[in-house]
């Protein structure tokens, strides 16, 4: 069926869109930093949550942590004259730290902080979870009929939800659905943990660019192309197949002038076996 005009999608959310002023915004902040702080960090994070990344920079309050948009992190830098090197590795999931601790300091801190998390849907399992046949005290009754939506063989037994058969949440190694996750979190247990790495830093009052995590050989860098849109690949197909049918006419002209050179080689061949019979 075509598209209604009048079935317009409309945004009842008020928070406005961040435009060009913000990213600009960010960007000078970048740069202030750059030239404000001795040491700069280049860091990732392994099973990213919000509320433990604000407890860590509440802990670091004297340094400054950037967590945003790749492309525009690297501008900042860029334009605060920071050496390519720790530009180039600035890429995927990563971030920035700006701070007057030494390496030993930060390298330390982060090494021995971590924190247990909830797994969420999408994340290999550590560890294979079962649960025995019998009762689940530690559930109230009221949940007995979200257990049974995801998936787990429950029912009501003088009020306490009970399994009917033994039942296995997740497997080490196996790929967790959002319902295991779900499940997981309700039993209180933690499969993931927080973990920040420091990649690379940038000391300007002691050697420079230093990386301080080993990068693979195999992994290539991605390519700086936008990924085509629905009409431009449409677009491409299109110019294809003129190509390509332009290359078709111009063979089957080729194989017509052949034919005709052919005939006309068949007929002076003819024309001459009649001279000689004659």
């Amino acid at each position: 069926m075509p598209r209604s005009r009048r079935d317009k999608k409309v945004s009842l959310t008020k928070t406005d869109r961040k435009g060009l002023e913000q990213k600009q915004k960010v960007i000078e902040e970048i740069q202030e930093c750059a030239e404000k702080y001795p040491n700069i960090y280049v860091f990732s994070v392994d099973n990213m949550r919000n509320s433990t990344l604000k407890f860590i920079r509440n802990e670091w309050k004297d340094s400054r942590f950037f967590f945003g948009k790749i492309a525009v992190m690297k501008l900042g830098l860029r334009q605060g004259d920071v050496d390519e090197k720790l530009v180039d590795r600035l890429e995927g999931q990563r971030g920035l730290l700006f701070t007057t601790h030494d390496k030993e300091t930060v390298c330390d801190w982060f090494k021995d902080y971590s924190s247990e998390e909830f797994a969420r849907s999408g994340f290999k399992a550590t560890e294979t979870v079962k649960l025995p046949e019998g009762p689940l005290p530690d559930f109230s009754h009221a949940l007995e009929p979200h257990l049974r939506k995801l998936g787990m063989p429950t029912k009501l037994q003088k009020g306490i939800v009970t399994l009917t058969t033994d039942y296995t949440v997740c497997e080490k190694g196996k790929t967790l659905s959002p319902e295991q996750a779900k499940i997981l979190k309700l039993l209180g247990k933690p499969l993931a943990k927080f973990k920040v790495n420091v990649e690379c830093c940038y000391l300007k009052n002691d050697g420079g660019f230093e990386s301080l995590a080993k990068v693979k050989e195999d992994t290539k860098k991605k390519s700086l192309k936008k990924p085509l849109k629905a009409k431009d690949k449409i677009a491409d197909k299109k110019k294809n197949g003129k190509k390509n049918d332009e290359t078709a006419m111009m063979q089957i002209e080729e194989v017509e002038t052949d034919d005709d050179e052919n005939e006309e080689e068949e007929s002076d061949d003819e024309d001459e076996e009649m001279d000689a019979s004659d």
